[in-house]
């Protein structure tokens, strides 16, 4: 009897292990990058830009609609893998929708917009978002497209299919995706894949706008890798302005773009190493990083999703800007949304091309 009850915990053993194999070997096999791709430009818009005349941009990181006030996340130390419900997220996605219409920007660079992943209960936020501004002009790149995570067990994160989204007012004649390094081996599976999207926007006098989207990692072992993103964007950046045109990128950086978050927002704690500050040395001349900032009032542009939003969130600036030297900038800012719909603060510049 014993050794029947042996053999029956060893078959059980031995399916298990089966099945963990098994998925470990699906999980590597399914794993892909993208690479970079031509984008299609969905409703494009006629307008032009003008050199001299004053425009508006607005960099959001909506956190896939999953991230209202009261949400934590697994991978940030929180509770949640995925939005709080199937009725929840498209609610917020709306909330959002509707918060970009009354910003009246030119330009919107929208970072971890999903189409269809198990966290956002495949609702196409694209086309939510893309129906409340009907008036621009859109690309959507897709960022990652993940193998299905099944973290955690009692609610699997799920398949991801993530990306940048660019809505404009003015006309785009290219569009591309250009793949970003990320880590090799285990953690490149939770990393995921990485990209940043180039869009070209023709000015009035023969030259162009050239506009970058992008979401550098969060989830490394170093650090290094997202410097690694960065001194490829800025290499892109730099050969633009050299050419002659117009440069500007907006997005999510992952690092504290301030220096000493912990210090202006009044937390701080082993734990919070993630956002590392972005050394001068790696950024070339010609090019200026811009990061929202207001001394007298100062408002965060991220919450670490830990926990829900309070007094005791740490706070940091990880989006902002990034111009070429023929751009002038007249303002910048944080816009204090409360964290109500996202983890982050949408970021804004007005900016001008200079003659």
């Amino acid at each position: 009897m014993l050794r029947k009850a042996w053999k029956i915990v060893l078959a059980v053993v031995l399916a298990l292990l089966v099945v963990v194999l098994g998925y470990v070997a699906y999980v590597f096999i399914d794993y892909h990058c993208i690479g970079d791709q031509e984008l299609t430009v969905e409703r494009n818009a006629a307008a032009t830009v003008e050199a001299g005349k004053e425009y508006s941009i607005l960099s959001y990181n909506i956190g896939f609609g999953a991230y209202e006030d009261d949400y934590s996340f697994f991978m940030d130390g929180g509770t949640e893998s995925r939005a709080w419900s199937e009725e929840r997220l498209p609610a917020n996605i709306e909330r959002i929708g509707a918060f970009l219409q009354q910003q009246d920007a030119d330009l919107y660079l929208l970072q971890e917009v999903d189409r269809d992943s198990t966290r956002s209960y495949h609702v196409d936020e694209v086309a939510m978002l893309t129906a409340q501004l009907p008036g621009l002009g859109y690309i959507w790149a897709q960022n990652y497209d993940s193998p299905y995570l099944f973290y955690p067990l009692d609610q699997p994160h799920g398949k991801s299919v993530s990306g940048l989204l660019t809505l404009s007012s003015f006309g785009i004649t290219e569009a591309r995706r250009v793949e970003l390094p990320i880590e090799t081996g285990v953690m490149k599976l939770v990393d995921l894949d990485r990209c940043y999207s180039v869009q070209r926007l023709p000015v009035s006098d023969g030259r162009e706008l050239v506009l970058y989207n992008f979401h550098l990692s969060a989830y490394t072992s170093d650090g290094t890798i997202a410097e690694e993103q960065l001194e490829m964007l800025f290499a892109g950046m730099l050969s633009e302005y050299e050419a002659g045109n117009w440069v500007i990128a907006g997005g999510d950086f992952n690092k504290d773009l301030l220096g000493n978050s912990d210090e202006i927002f009044g937390v701080s704690g082993p734990e919070y190493t993630w956002a590392q500050p972005i050394p001068a040395e790696l950024v070339p001349e010609g090019l200026t990083i811009v990061a929202p900032y207001d001394g007298e009032d100062p408002v965060a542009s991220c919450r670490n999703a830990d926990r829900p939003y309070g007094p005791d969130n740490y706070l940091v600036t990880v989006d902002g800007f990034i111009i070429s030297a023929n751009v002038s900038v007249s303002a910048s800012r944080v816009v204090d949304t409360g964290f109500r719909w996202s983890d982050h603060n949408p970021v804004c510049l007005d900016f001008v091309l200079l003659p």
